[in-house]
């Protein structure tokens, strides 16, 4: 799944988080991503930027939802989950066995497989202690990181009626 179909599916509610947490913690990540899309799109970046703020949000979840935005919707969801949601990726590195530096940065090799045993028990405790939905972005974004993902976590993805971008 390319960033764009994440975009496409995604709750606009999870969006909004991102970009109030962009917003509130690192803004520079924020307006370069505003001006990275408006350029994309041709557009003034002080046209996006006299909008309202909820306008601004609705604009961007527009933009990231085209094919050429793939780049920057990508880049947001890695910077967001990896500065963000430090504590959920930590714990599911624990859960998986993947070496990290305690902040769900991996430091190590990524698994060659990942059984349906530990990818059970890693949505089991990543489930109890966050949101779904959020799970279900990382786990997504996470997935996208072999190239045809992991098959186990590919069927949990797709089988789990917890694990929802919608």
């Amino acid at each position: 799944m390319k960033a764009h179909e994440i975009y496409n599916t995604i709750d606009p509610a999870l969006v909004t988080r991102m970009l109030d947490w962009f917003r509130e913690n690192d803004r520079n990540v924020y307006r370069s991503a505003l001006a990275s899309l408006a350029q994309s799109r041709k557009l003034r970046l002080v046209f996006v930027q006299k909008k309202p703020v909820v306008d601004q949000y609705a604009w961007i979840l527009k933009t990231l939802k085209s094919k050429q935005s793939d780049t920057i919707g990508e880049h947001l969801l890695q910077a967001w989950l990896m500065a963000g949601n430090q504590d959920m990726l930590a714990k599911f590195c624990d859960e998986v066995g993947i070496e990290h530096d305690g902040k769900g940065s991996v430091t190590g090799d990524l698994p060659e497989e990942l059984s349906e045993e530990t990818v059970d028990k890693a949505v089991d405790a990543l489930v109890a202690d966050f949101d779904p939905k959020l799970v279900t972005l990382y786990l997504t974004v996470f997935n996208l990181q072999k190239p045809g993902g992991w098959p186990a976590l590919s069927a949990k993805l797709e089988s789990d009626d917890r694990l929802s971008l919608s």
